[in-house]
């Protein structure tokens, strides 16, 4: 099994849903005792939201591009950006870095495309809704994402920041997602990505009426996949 090697803390609460998925899938696979080889990076998310904050997104970069770089040293064969918001940086992450990053937006379209859907509802932080790096490489891949409305983007991204990032999960959070997501659906989306690393602790396919791509659990299925080649 190659080493994956997992570049999280962006929140910890989706490093620790990454970890849990990652040995789930290889069990499944691989049975007995068998568990994933992984080499893991967990950062402190307050030092990169500031960041975020205050627009230093280059600072960021030069972050995960030295420690993609220790990744890569101590032994990975294939990394993983635990969070799609920092997708932003993925190409400065990667500057000088020898082995590939399976980028999660990548996993997600293709994952999409197999199962014959095309019109994606998108649920992340407002970065990864209203910037380019992430829709823009989803419609590269065939795809036509449909986005909240402005209000339903703010509470989306609130809740991300303000709660599922620490961990809390409230279920009147719970109800206005499924709202947010009934009004995608209305909208035309035909399936829906869970475009935040931590959405999938209010959203489901038990709570959402179209097809769930949960980014989290596509990525790591991606990389088990590249891991047991």
């Amino acid at each position: 099994m190659k080493t994956i090697g997992i570049l999280g803390g962006m929140s910890a609460a989706s490093t620790q849903l990454y970890y849990a998925e990652l040995c789930r899938l290889t069990r499944e696979r691989l049975g007995g005792l068998h568990s994933p080889q992984l080499l893991i990076r967990s950062l402190d998310f307050a030092e990169i939201e500031a960041l975020q904050a205050r627009g230093e997104w280059s600072r960021a970069g030069e972050i995960l591009n030295n420690e993609a770089k220790a990744l890569e040293r101590g032994g990975a064969d294939v990394l993983i950006l635990a969070t799609n918001t920092m997708h932003k940086l993925g190409e400065q992450m990667m500057s000088g870095v020898g082995i590939p990053l399976l980028h999660i937006a990548d996993a997600t379209a293709q994952a999409i495309r197999d199962a014959g859907l095309e019109r994606p509802g998108l649920m992340a932080t407002a970065f990864t809704m209203e910037q380019e790096f992430y829709t823009g490489r989803l419609r590269d891949a065939g795809l036509e994402p449909i986005l909240p409305n402005e209000s339903d983007r703010a509470e989306t991204h609130r809740i991300i920041y303000e709660e599922l990032c620490k961990g809390i999960s409230l279920p009147s959070s719970e109800a206005q997602y499924v709202l947010i997501a009934s009004r995608l659906r209305e909208a035309g989306a035909d399936c829906m990505i869970l475009g935040c690393t931590e959405v999938g602790m209010l959203l489901n396919q038990s709570n959402v009426s179209v097809p769930v791509f949960d980014t989290t659990l596509v990525h790591c299925a991606a990389a088990i996949e590249i891991a047991l080649k």
